[in-house]
């Protein structure tokens, strides 16, 4: 097994230089691994429920080199220790974090990054408000990245993260971002059948993801959970707080945008939409919530040829449930994914009524191997060892920005268009890298334990 820190180049580094002198030019990152041949040392930086998928989505992809997890951090202790036990047992021979390679706080990014070698890999899965200033320590260690998805959640850091995208791709490095369905091969198959014009001229797109409340997306008064420190609170519960995750809308709309996005082979130039909130209690036991989340979206997108996106958002329990997207052509029509994320169910239909009867295409049975959530690693691991161009650092934060700008429009009750948002949109966190648990959350609460919320109309430049 390879050192964690070398104190000179390793076998890795020298094969890379070597085939840049051969080519003729010294290769612009000089610490490439070498064709399946070098062990790539992993660190995750964000130990939720989301990092440890891909930290096991990581070490799965063993079979093209070694791979091991050699460090974690967090800025919470329970959650290294807990994921750390999770992943030994299941990767007991891929799982390498002793006591010294086990960060916490908010130094403990870099303390992990510092843990690695040029050209090993750093998984980012925080919640996304950090994700630019994380990324920007990754690429000054020349590290690869994977960072999860949002990748930004307001304007300002998505010109950051836009800069940084740039910058990685001068010192080649490679990047994947958690927008799985890019790497589906039913989607990919759907994608070049419209292309080829197979529903004729792409005239709607339509996507719901309407389910009961998710993850940390509704939050009571702290006190609830029984948690003093008011930063540490909005860090558990993320999904409750813009600032942290852009809220529901953000973290988990993003994907059936995303993916409606890619069939039009465009993003849209502006947004307009509905939003609110409904009854503010648990009817459970009488709670309120004080999250800053409206309860549903209705949102419409607008292409530059004046193509719709119309997109449906909901968090009520007991309602109707959905959770799919659409295409609508002038000679036919689509399902672009029937149920969640995979398997998409990717099929056309003749005419737009959707009947089983009028069936003119279907990708059929997806297997496990197609399982995107996988493929993209493949992929992303594939691109390092045989130093092949993979950065969807761009692709990712042009998602995160057009699901900002129909959040914004909901949030504002004002038309919100692209260049908006991302030249003046509000900047939720000034001084994100100052944040500290000894200091104030970037959002307060009242003397209810209430956050400030959107009003439409009300503030109309700003989200709260």
């Amino acid at each position: 097994m390879s050192n964690i820190n070398p104190t000179g180049p390793s076998r890795r580094d020298a094969m890379a230089v070597a085939g840049g002198i051969a080519l003729g030019t010294l290769a612009i990152g000089p610490y490439l691994h070498a064709a399946g041949s070098d062990q790539i040392n992993v660190a995750l930086v964000g130990c939720g429920g989301r990092g440890t998928g891909a930290a096991e989505n990581a070490l799965k992809t063993v079979k093209q080199g070694p791979i091991v997890l050699t460090t974690m951090a967090d800025v919470f202790e329970d959650r290294v220790t807990s994921k750390l036990n999770l992943l030994g047992k299941e990767y007991a021979k891929q799982v390498e974090v002793p006591k010294e390679r086990q960060f916490v706080g908010f130094d403990g990014y870099k303390k992990a990054m510092d843990a690695l070698k040029p050209g090993d890999v750093v998984i980012l899965t925080t919640p996304p408000a950090f994700r630019w200033l994380m990324f920007q320590y990754a690429i000054s260690k020349k590290l690869n990245v994977f960072m999860e998805k949002p990748t930004t959640v307001d304007g300002p850091g998505t010109a950051k993260m836009l800069a940084l995208a740039e910058e990685a791709t001068k010192q080649n490095l490679k990047v994947g971002v958690g927008l799985m369905c890019r790497h589906c091969p039913a989607r990919g198959e759907m994608f070049k059948r419209i292309k080829d014009g197979q529903i004729g001229d792409v005239l709607l797109l339509r996507a719901y993801r309407m389910k009961g409340p998710e993850a940390t997306s509704r939050s009571k008064a702290k006190a609830f959970y029984n948690e003093e420190n008011e930063l540490k609170f909005q860090i558990k519960r993320f999904h409750s707080f813009l600032w942290a995750s852009g809220g529901c809308y953000s973290d988990f709309l993003i994907h059936n945008i995303d993916e409606c996005c890619w069939m039009k082979n465009a993003w849209p130039i502006k947004a307009q939409a509905n939003g609110g909130r409904m009854y503010r209690f648990d009817p459970a036991d009488g709670k309120e919530f004080v999250d800053q989340n409206f309860d549903s979206y209705s949102v419409e997108y607008t292409f530059a040829d004046g193509t719709k996106l119309q997109l449906e958002g909901r968090i009520m329990p007991d309602c109707k449930q959905e959770f799919a997207s659409y295409v609508h052509g002038s000679k036919g029509s689509g399902v672009i994914s029937s149920n969640s994320h995979w398997p998409s169910g990717a099929r056309f239909y003749k005419g737009q009524s959707f009947n089983k009867d009028d069936i003119m295409w279907q990708y059929g049975k997806e297997p496990a191997e197609n399982n995107p959530y996988q493929v993209e690693w493949d992929k992303f691991i594939a691109a390092i060892r045989n130093d092949q161009p993979h950065n969807e650092a761009k692709r990712g934060a042009e998602a995160s920005l057009v699901t900002s700008m129909g959040r914004m429009a909901a949030h504002t009750g004002q038309e919100i268009t692209y260049d908006q948002i991302l030249k003046t949109g509000q900047a939720f966190v000034a001084e994100l890298e100052k944040l500290s648990f000894d200091g104030p959350a970037p959002v307060m609460s009242d003397a209810n334990g209430r956050y400030p919320i959107p009003q439409p109309g009300i503030k109309k430049d700003r989200e709260y």
